[in-house]
């Protein structure tokens, strides 16, 4: 069958929706479709998502894309890829079914577990392993939850799943996860790729509760026949198991081997960078997280990107249209344009469901600072967006304490906003490559499963198909005048950690 015949579809299994892409051999967007699912709040620390529902809507997404734009074109399926957001835990039962919802990264129930173990000695050797910061984002610490306060469904537990390796299990009857997505999970020591002895006793578990290990370019599965029928897939399509979104989004990216550093943004976001080291932090503030072997993406996470903005269009935005977020979200941001930077003096801390790097603290909250009289709504949205950037420069500036970058690539629906965009370039004062007419994390896992093919030699080779032709230049007035607030919201983000703790234990 010639290549030309054939094509390559990547499976983003996201925090908010999966997104299917298909790619010729080129790395040509064929088409793209996505399907969304919720998350349930059940309490003011949860966060969780039914397995099931995320199982469902793949399957529904996928089996239209293959209908209408790949059946259609005489086109065959030469791998399916898959990525997926970190650190989510699924128990599943002997029969491999769902014990209760999947919990995603953005649960904080077990901050007690991790303010304890972080503090402890075990604790700093489980970070220096694993290089995953001890944070109730880590499925060690959800484990741990769950051991101690809800024993009946621990003890149910066959096995303790990442929501990609459920669905693999789904599509093939293997529990597999790849070193990479495992790296982030705080019980893989990056330095063996072994399960961690020391994160296993905290945890309770054996490895044989876990998936098996394999690389992320693994393809020896077997599709049940039920799906091949359903989808229409020949005995010649492989799935790939893939990586994380945050490790192929920078490989997507072309962040490798070189002086860049990758910006994500959509629900959460994330500073990143490549090296063949780890980054040694002392102070526990960053990850270190398996590309694949020798490759390390080392960086910061927050929990508050476009949710935020979100958050603030639901509140205070004018809905023409019901249910129209979209068109109030677009219209919100031609009204933050017409404000100055520096919102008139408002500052916004934008801690609305905690904070990870670089304050590790779940009990952040959200703060407006320096309201007077003057201030009015336009003001107040600014500041918001200005906010969730501000904790982005602060991550970004944190990391160049370890390692230098010159210049930035960003990545998701919220960064690539050209208004967004500009703001980041003004306050890093770098230049700031941005391409919105293709999805990075797709393109990464393309990237992947070309190399796997043996169209590229390797990824190092792979990364030189990666163009990013729109830049951004700082302006110099702003940049100076987010420099004169930014100390200002980097001193408040840790001064009231105290406050934080306490409001937190009121609600």
């Amino acid at each position: 069958m010639k290549s030309e015949q054939e094509c390559i579809i990547s499976v983003e299994i996201g925090t908010n929706a999966v997104r299917i892409v298909a790619f010729n051999f080129l790395g040509k967007e064929l088409a793209s479709m996505k399907g969304a699912y919720p998350t349930f709040h059940t309490q003011a620390d949860f966060s969780e998502q039914d397995p099931e529902q995320i199982f469902i809507t793949m399957l529904y997404v996928l089996k239209n894309l293959l209908t209408e734009h790949v059946h259609t074109k005489g086109l065959a399926v030469s791998r399916l890829v898959f990525s997926s957001s970190m650190h989510s835990l699924l128990s599943v039962d002997k029969h491999g079914s769902p014990i209760g919802n999947a919990i995603t990264w953005a649960d904080n129930r077990g901050k007690q577990e991790a303010m304890e173990l972080k503090e402890s000695k075990i604790g700093k050797k489980i970070y220096d392993s694993t290089g995953t910061p001890i944070h109730p984002m880590s499925p060690l610490v959800k484990i741990s939850w769950t051991r101690h306060h809800a024993k009946d469904r621990f003890d149910q537990a066959s096995k303790f799943l990442s929501l990609k390796s459920y669905i693999i299990f789904q599509l093939t009857g293997d529990y597999v996860i790849d070193y990479s997505l495992a790296s982030a999970m705080g019980l893989l020591n990056i330095h063996t790729l072994e399960w961690d002895d020391n994160a296993l006793g905290y945890a309770g578990i054996s490895a044989n509760k876990l998936a098996s290990l394999v690389p992320v370019f693994h393809s020896n599965f077997k599709i049940k026949k039920e799906y091949q029928k359903l989808l229409g897939l020949g005995s010649r399509t492989k799935i790939i198991t893939g990586s994380s979104d945050g490790c192929l989004a920078t490989l997507g990216s072309g962040v490798l081997g070189n002086n860049k550093a990758i910006i994500s943004i959509e629900d959460s976001g994330a500073v990143r960078m490549e090296g063949k080291k780890v980054i040694k932090d002392p102070k526990q503030r960053f990850f270190n997280y398996i590309l694949t072997e020798g490759h390390y993406v080392s960086g910061g996470p927050t929990n508050n990107g476009n949710l935020v903005f979100e958050w603030f269009a639901k509140q205070f935005g004018n809905f023409n249209r019901p249910y129209d977020m979209d068109m109030t979200m677009e219209n919100l941001l031609h009204e933050a344009a017409r404000v100055q930077a520096g919102s008139n003096g408002l500052l916004f801390l934008p801690y609305l469901l905690g904070e990870r790097a670089p304050i590790w603290n779940p009990s952040a909250r959200g703060v407006y600072f320096g309201i007077n009289i003057k201030h009015e709504k336009q003001h107040m949205l600014r500041a918001t967006l200005e906010g969730i950037l501000y904790q982005i420069y602060y991550i970004g500036k944190t990391l160049q304490e370890h390692k230098k970058f010159d210049s930035l690539v960003v990545h998701g629906s919220f960064a690539t906003i050209p208004f967004i965009t500009q703001i980041i370039a003004d306050m890093f004062n770098m230049n700031v490559s941005s391409k919105t007419s293709s999805d990075r994390l797709a393109f990464g896992s393309f990237l992947l499963a070309a190399t796997e093919l043996g169209i590229y030699k390797n990824l190092e080779e792979s990364v030189q198909a990666v163009q990013l032709p729109d830049e951004f230049t700082p302006r110099k007035s702003e940049h100076e005048t987010y420099m004169k607030f930014f100390p200002l919201f980097e001193r408040l983000s840790t001064k009231l950690q105290d406050e934080f703790i306490e409001i937190s234990n009121l609600q």
